[in-house]
């Protein structure tokens, strides 16, 4: 008569995450292999005359051995794994022993909770979007391999598992792992780790990725590091299950949601994760406009220059945005205008410009200028062409003739760009962007207004509800 090998997951630790399926199975072992830890676990469900083979720690594949000598006598063997038994457990290798020993057993694998889902439970829902699972211990696979893996599941955005996280030989190698991490991801990535899931001696606590101490962690510890996405709420970690949650009671429109999808994947891809959100606001904005990411390094801003100003549109004290040509004008969004109550205005083709030009051996951007500060001298300036036109604006304002409420600096060329961007840095109490070096245009400074006009909906990363 041939036997069976049963594997059997016997979950964290607790009675009430067995399977009924792994009960039964225990209940009808003719014998039960596993690590000697394990047994106090399955002890009531045993029955009268079950053979227990225990083994210590390490002793794999004796156990797998001595199930299948078992087996072939006959009988029906039980080998049990704490959590799920093919996950880092004995699954894998009862049916490699098959296959070395060219066995004629039948093998059946029941699946048990694991730890990481005992884990995610208790923390709350870190799981609600992909992930994966990574074991720290090298006796099977190389640190190198495994840093690599780590590096993977950082770079992808994974919620990510971490198993076998520290033991009395191996301690580095959580700081490494919270080292690559975070290279990639913002250091309030939330972070839980729970102790002995399921168990009396049972520990849950909550922490960002950067406040994580491994110093608290153990060999029985499970840790879950969340995604991008991931938040945490009355000390629970949450997951949601789509990177672009909407309410179902918006109504957007195909090009918003492309648009919140778009700085969604742009926030994700920064190099540094910790940034303001005020400047963020605009740095969004300024790639997705260019999708160039050197504007992480090209864009400066004052502090909350970008709140500062849209709340002097809110209180309406800022109600015109002046350009320098009317391409910005041009991008600036109607219905943010509209919604607001802002104007904008382009003097570039003004019939005063072109006789003031003449008569005075200017550009017409400076003239546009000049006559721009003489009715509105109050206003936001925004530059996304003629450097020449922002240096006429810092001399006036030099001579008190302008007062800015604030100056988008993003002229773009080869002539006097970059000293025309160095003359507004010197006006600290004026709110100001600065897109440093030749790069800029129009476009750019169009964008860095409508980053001013919708700060309102920077907090959730909900742009363009004026498309």
């Amino acid at each position: 008569m041939k036997g069976k090998i049963i594997i059997a997951g016997i979950g964290p630790g607790s009675k009430e995450d067995i399977t009924p399926a792994v009960l039964d199975a225990i209940r009808q072992a003719d014998v039960i292999v596993g690590y000697q830890y394990y047994f106090q676990f399955i002890k009531p469900y045993v029955q009268d005359g079950c053979e227990c083979v225990d083994t210590g720690m390490k002793k794999e594949r004796l156990r797998a051995k001595q199930a299948f000598e078992l087996a072939e006598q006959g009988k029906t063997v039980v080998v049990i794994s704490s959590g799920d038994a093919g996950i880092y457990g004995m699954t894998p290798l009862v049916y490699e022993m098959r296959k070395e020993r060219d066995a004629d057993i039948e093998i059946c694998s029941l699946p048990g909770i694991s730890a990481f889902q005992k884990a995610a439970s208790l923390l709350g829902a870190p799981i609600g979007h992909d992930l994966c699972i990574i074991s720290l211990s090298d006796l099977m696979t190389p640190w190198e391999t495994i840093e690599r893996r780590i590096r993977a599941a950082a770079v992808g955005d994974f919620v990510t598992a971490i198993y076998n996280p520290k033991s009395h030989g191996r301690y580095w190698q959580l700081y490494r792992l919270q080292e690559l991490f975070l290279q990639e991801r913002n250091g309030k990535t939330p972070v839980g780790y729970v102790r002995q899931a399921g168990r009396e001696e049972q520990e849950i606590r909550v922490t960002t990725l950067l406040d994580f101490n491994p110093e608290d962690i153990d060999m029985f510890t499970v840790i879950l590091i969340g995604n991008s996405q991931s938040y945490i709420d009355d000390g629970k970690m949450i997951t949601p299950r789509g990177y672009y949650r909407e309410d179902a009671s918006d109504d957007l429109r195909p090009g918003q949601q492309i648009m919140i999808q778009s700085f969604r994947r742009i926030e994700s891809e920064l190099q540094d994760k910790d940034i303001p959100l005020d400047h963020k606001w605009a740095l969004l904005h300024a790639i997705h406009t260019t999708a160039d990411f050197e504007m992480e390094n090209l864009l400066y801003s004052d502090k909350d220059a970008v709140s500062i100003l849209y709340n002097k549109v809110k209180d309406g004290t800022l109600k015109t945005i002046v350009t320098d040509v009317t391409m910005v004008t041009s991008g600036i969004r109607k219905g943010a205008l509209e919604r607001l109550g802002v104007e904008t205005k382009c003097y570039l083709h003004d019939p005063r410009v072109a006789e003031m030009a003449a008569k005075e051996g200017i550009t017409r951007t400076q003239a546009g200028i000049r006559l721009a500060v003489a009715e509105h001298p109050n206003a936001l300036f925004a530059f996304g062409n003629a450097p020449t036109a922002l240096m006429e604006l810092c001399d006036l304002t030099r001579k008190g003739k302008a007062h800015p409420a604030g100056i988008i600096a993003a002229p773009v060329g080869f002539v006097h760009v970059c000293e025309s961007k160095h003359m507004v840095k010197p006006f600290r109490e004026i709110p100001k962007m600065i897109v440093e070096g030749r790069k800029g245009g129009s476009n750019l400074a169009a964008t860095l207004c409508n980053a001013i006009l919708t700060f309102d909906d920077a907090a959730q990363l909900r742009p363009g509800r004026d498309l």
